[in-house]
């Protein structure tokens, strides 16, 4: 009996050690920059934009009320204000913008945390779901699972699991990659195409890597860049913008993200 007793115990404490590592390695995430917290403390004053970090970061213009709103969901063990600096520049042209924080900062456990932030702001009335990485995935997933609820849908080096199949869907896409990523690879993006609209924007940053499109630094895995995170960020904002304004049926953001000089085939 006292046997079976010790093997009992060996049994209840291995899941209890794995689900215990689990919890440590998916907390154990890299610093955000202090650029990304400078981002959160500027006055509006400077460019217009208010900040709230209670619930969820949200980046509000200040001129106006804003009919056009991005929900972001974080990249995988990456913290939401990482992102931040991209959302105030986002939010200076006249979108709402919201980053969500997920469970163990990981977006595959609450992939319809949108839900929420749309109810919260009925006054936007064009939404977009976006996100980086595993963020951008679960951003795709909830636009699959929920079409009615979005208008479109921002992949920063991401792309949707086979199972989210939106190539029939009308969403508006733009899917901004870095040439030089190792996580999210060309081979990987071009394989997307098949699971997207047809006219889906695609963006390639000649020379950006996974890393940087937030401000967290090096990652696992990924390339070195040759570009800095100052140029990577500007035209991950420019894109993203670009989408906003087209939910708005904005024709000038319509015929600039039509005609963009800077996407380029994954396969080329």
């Amino acid at each position: 009996m006292r046997g079976i007793k010790r093997w009992w115990w060996v049994l209840l404490t291995i899941p209890l050690l794995a689900v215990g590592g689990f919890v440590i390695w998916a907390e154990s995430t890299p610093a955000p920059m202090p650029a990304a917290t400078a981002a959160l403390e500027i006055a509006a004053e400077t460019d217009g934009v208010v900040v709230t970090t209670r619930d969820w970061l949200v980046f509000r213009p200040t001129e106006k009320q804003p009919t056009s709103g991005l929900v972001l969901y974080p990249g995988g063990r990456v913290k939401p204000r990482a992102y931040a600096p991209a959302a105030r520049e986002i939010a200076s042209q006249g979108h709402l913008v919201v980053i969500t924080p997920m469970p163990l900062n990981l977006a595959f456990f609450a992939p319809n945390r949108a839900f929420e932030v749309m109810d919260a702001f009925p006054s936007v009335t064009h939404w977009a779901v976006g996100g980086h990485s595993l963020g951008g995935a679960m951003a795709a997933r909830y636009a699959h699972r929920h079409p009615s609820k979005v208008d479109g849908l921002v992949l920063w080096a991401a792309y949707p699991a086979a199972s989210d199949d939106l190539s029939a869907s009308d969403l508006s896409v733009v899917s901004i990659y870095g040439t030089r990523d190792g996580l999210a690879t060309l081979d990987e993006v071009d394989v997307s195409r098949q699971l997207l609209p047809a006219d889906t924007q695609w963006v390639a940053i000649e020379g950006g890597n996974h890393a940087q499109f937030g401000w967290y630094g090096p990652q696992s895995g990924d390339k070195p860049a040759t570009i800095s995170r100052e140029r990577q960020q500007e035209e991950i904002v420019t894109a993203t913008a670009k989408l906003l304004r087209r939910l708005g049926d904005d024709p000038q953001a319509t015929q600039q993200l039509s005609s963009s000089g800077q996407a380029r085939p994954a396969d080329q």
